[in-house]
């Protein structure tokens, strides 16, 4: 009995440092597979040496670091976003605004409804993101693009809207280079900006996964920036905000340009903010952006549309005409005329 224990002691002994050794053996399945990882147990000195034939050599340096080529877009590839497209081109784009509603279904009328992109309310809306999601989801691609107004320029927001599915971002009061930035970097993907690449509806086939030459690789490309010149500071600032490179437009806000000046449409120093703006994107070369009642002033191509709720009235009023507003007026109850 003792001799047997002693032979099972022995071979368990063999065989552990036969695993032992194969362990560290430089032809290893680890080794083989991982070919340039850091030995077990060992600093690499990756922090100051690449190893060899890397790109970007010496320290590591975020402000220097030479951007590969793993997501460029095919050779050739096309623009599939209509409203990109017509950006590009300089054509006339509308957004009907979803402002009340988180309902699917009068989301997805609204997106059938003839305008280029859905502008989602969601600076001054109660909403939640997973609203949306669900809306944009009921008709992904309905003749309008998904788009959205977003809270203000952050990782959050941004990161939320585009995963979700959005093509068209507009950032608000837009005050200062730097937010311009900012709303700029949250939008796009390395190396224009620093968009991370996570999950969410838009990389799927019922949305953007299946376009030519990929999500990831392509949406750069095809997503659409309005930044909004809201205040007298953004003004200031408007040519320079103007000027960022992955900013399609900047929109004229005409309601609060009036609400932080203290001046109303046609009044002299009201109409200098609007015309600083007009002028900041002609100087950039980009799309000047305004309310819809602008459609017939110069150089204004892209636009804001009523609200589903006004649009719901103003379809009433076409289908109905003069029967619009007819009801009866009994003289007494609560429809009877106000005395």
């Amino acid at each position: 009995m003792n001799r047997r224990l002693a032979l099972l002691a022995l071979s368990a002994a063999v065989g552990f440092g036969v695993l032992h050794v194969q362990g560290q053996q430089p032809g290893s399945s680890n080794q083989t597979k991982f070919p340039l990882a850091a030995p077990a147990g060992k600093d690499s000195g990756a922090i100051t040496k690449a190893p060899t034939g890397a790109v970007n050599q010496g320290a590591i340096d975020e402000r220097t670091w030479k951007y590969g080529h793993a997501f460029d877009p095919p050779s050739n590839t096309k623009i599939w976003n209509p409203v990109k497209l017509k950006m590009i081109r300089g054509e006339t784009v509308t957004g009907g605004t979803v402002s009340a509603s988180s309902d699917p279904s009068t989301y997805c009328a609204m997106a059938n409804a003839g305008y280029d992109f859905i502008w989602t309310e969601m600076q001054h809306s109660p909403r939640d993101w997973e609203n949306v999601a669900k809306m944009w989801q009921a008709c992904p691609h309905a003749k309008a693009v998904p788009g959205v107004r977003v809270a203000y320029a952050d990782e959050r927001e941004i990161q939320h809207a585009m995963d979700s599915g959005a093509l068209v971002i507009v950032v608000p009061t837009v005050r200062t280079v730097e937010e311009g930035k900012a709303g700029r970097d949250w939008t796009y993907f390395p190396p224009l900006g620093k968009r991370s690449l996570g999950a969410g509806q838009a990389y799927s086939a019922d949305f953007w996964g299946n376009v030519p030459g990929g999500y990831r690789d392509t949406i750069n490309n095809n997503v659409v920036l309005i930044e909004m010149i809201e205040t007298v500071g953004g003004a200031a600032q408007a040519r320079e905000i103007a000027a960022i490179p992955g900013v399609d437009a900047v929109f004229a806000a005409s309601s609060d340009l009036g609400n932080f000046s203290g001046f109303k449409q046609g009044d002299p120093d009201y109409e200098r903010l609007i015309n600083v703006v007009h002028d900041a994107a002609l100087a950039a070369g980009k799309r000047l952006c305004g309310p819809f009642a602008w459609r017939d002033r110069p150089d204004f191509t892209c636009f804001q549309n009523g609200s589903e709720t006004a649009a719901i009235a103003r379809g009433v009023a076409g289908e109905l005409g003069d029967l619009v507003d007819t009801q009866g007026k009994p003289e007494v109850g609560p429809y009877a005329p106000k005395k």
